[in-house]
């Protein structure tokens, strides 16, 4: 599962607290204490790259027996350095990306 924001400090994921003020999030970790205010502008987990485009990514469960439905699609950002395969692919077909893993039970 991709982590959207964890604490810079402890690692924390899970016990965070945000609160919004002029236009950016405050985020404050219920584990170690610490705040900080978090940066909107996606980069790549990978490289930490700023150099991202926005993409769109299926969400896919079984409806019957073996066989996977798209439900729905999430945003995902693919890094133009990390990820030129993927980028290329969705730039071609202009569909969501199959995720990386899918539901086997």
């Amino acid at each position: 599962m991709d982590v959207l924001v964890a604490c810079p400090r402890c690692g924390e994921c899970d016990d965070l607290i945000g609160r919004s003020a002029d236009d950016q999030i405050e985020v404050e970790c219920q584990a170690c204490g610490l705040t900080w205010v978090r940066n909107l502008q996606p980069q790549c987990a990978k490289c930490d790259s700023r150099d991202v485009r926005p993409a769109y990514e299926a969400v896919v469960a079984k409806s019957r027996g073996t066989q996977l439905s798209m439900q729905s699609a999430k945003l995902i950002y693919l890094c133009e350095h990390c990820d030129t395969v993927k980028l290329a692919q969705y730039l071609i077909t202009n569909s969501p990306l199959m995720p990386d893993r899918l539901p086997t039970d």
